[in-house]
């Protein structure tokens, strides 16, 4: 996809930089929209409350950068990043500044991560930014991120765990929700696949975390804290 440019000047062409907006909270998608609607070069394509939505939305919007709440049901800005199509760029917008908030996004594939105390023309330069390539932080977080890779955060690396890694970003949305205990039929519905293609899913998930049945699953989820 062709990244909108940043540095398109007074006498060019002017290029906007479409913007896809993720938080599970209304009112505050409300504001940034309409922060960022004063902005010239800015396109607001979509918004989505909630994971799965997100996903979808911004596979069908095919945005420059998506703004990601780092907190919500289901996974939250994690989840997001991992069930998306290659193709955007994700900049975390969130009222946390944990560290283990932070590395967990940026590893997740998250170009920059900002707080929600951030003022509208720093967000809207965030944007720029990120759409032109550069990694954003608001202050004191990208150390964060420096110590995590010199091996001096005090954020530990997750621990290896084969089998949930081997589980495709599909497989895993069919996990969370037989482990909440809905039904084939349901989980189609939610993920608008067929009942054939869940039954599939279902089978895969069972074989690569070597579990007998879905209880075992169940239980196997639950330990994990997948949920």
């Amino acid at each position: 996809m062709k990244r909108a440019d940043p540095r398109v000047g007074q006498g060019s062409l002017s290029v906007s930089v479409r913007v896809f907006l993720v938080d599970d909270h209304a009112v505050f998608r409300s504001g940034v929209r309409a922060e960022l609607s004063r902005e010239t070069d800015m396109e607001v394509v979509g918004e989505a409350g909630g994971v799965a939505e997100a996903v979808a939305g911004i596979d069908a919007a095919r945005p420059d950068v998506v703004l990601l709440d780092v907190h919500m049901p289901d996974g939250g800005g994690v989840a997001v990043l991992t069930g998306i199509a290659d193709g955007p760029v994700c900049l975390a917008l969130s009222v946390s500044d944990a560290a283990e908030d932070v590395i967990a996004v940026i590893r997740a594939g998250a170009r920059g991560y900002v707080t929600k105390t951030i003022s509208g023309a720093e967000l809207a330069d965030g944007i720029r930014r990120v759409a032109g390539g550069d990694a954003v932080f608001s202050p004191r977080l990208a150390g964060f991120v420096l110590d995590s890779f010199t091996g001096r955060s005090p954020v530990p690396e997750p621990p290896l765990d084969p089998e949930l890694d081997s589980l495709t970003p599909r497989e895993l949305e069919v996990l969370r929700l037989l482990a909440r205990g809905y039904t084939y039929r349901e989980i189609a519905e939610t993920l608008f696949i067929s009942v054939k293609t869940v039954e599939t899913h279902a089978s895969n998930v069972l074989r690569k975390t070597q579990q007998s049945n879905r209880n075992a699953l169940t239980r196997w989820a639950h330990r994990r804290r997948i949920e």
